[in-house]
Formats: structure tokens, sequence, C-alpha cells
């Protein structure tokens, strides 16, 4: 059986984090899902930059939307230039993403509601 495609995804693009990525966020949010991993092969776009069977992408879910995470190797930095808004029914709720998603961001980031993970 094959999945719904969402029409419109969001592309994240990481150096080599990806996957450490990924691991962070499907662990916060429990409505989530790695999809599939696809990983550098012989053929692979710049053979000084990545390792053959190192991650290239990786398709997965928070929340019921899905993300493209993709190790691109330098050439574009992750900045503060995207952000999530994630909606909360309760101050416990608020309180649990704050705690985890800031753990190891910026503890200074904190204007109107905004954190830097």
């Amino acid at each position: 059986m094959q999945s719904k495609i969402q029409k419109i995804s969001t592309n994240l693009w990481f150096d080599t984090q990806a996957e450490e990525a990924v691991n962070y966020y499907t662990s916060i949010f429990k409505n989530s899902k790695i999809e599939r991993i696809t990983r550098y092969g012989k053929e692979r776009h710049d053979p000084n930059s990545m390792e053959e069977g190192a991650v290239m992408t990786i398709q997965f879910s928070l929340e019921g939307l899905d993300f493209v995470a993709l190790n691109g190797g330098p050439h574009f930095k992750f900045t503060e230039a995207i952000s999530f808004i994630v909606h909360c029914d309760s101050q416990e709720e608020i309180d649990y993403y704050w705690e985890k998603l800031s753990k190891d961001g910026d503890k200074n980031a904190q204007a109107c509601g905004w954190l830097k993970d």
C-alpha cells in the first residue's frame, strides 16, 4: 500500500547532520515516524563530500506533516530563517515542547515564545 504524498513538503538542508536531526525531532513528537532513508551510492553528486553509504535523504513525518532532511554538504547553512509553530492545547504541553526543544539550544532566545533548538 502506497502512502499519501503531501502536495508540498518542507526540505531541511544539513551538512551531515540530517539523521541526527530527524532522530531528535521524532523522539520529541509522539505522532512521528521515519518513512524512508536513501543513501549516497557510487554515483554521488560530489565524490569529495559524502562517503558511499552515507545518508542522503530521510523522509519523515511529524504530527501528520511530511518533511525531507537532506545531507547536502556545507554549501548552504541551516539558519533560523525557517521556523515551526507548534500549536498546544495546555500549559503542560507548552512546557513539554519548550523543555525538549530548548534542551541544547539557545536559552536566551525566548522573545515572544520563540526558541532556538
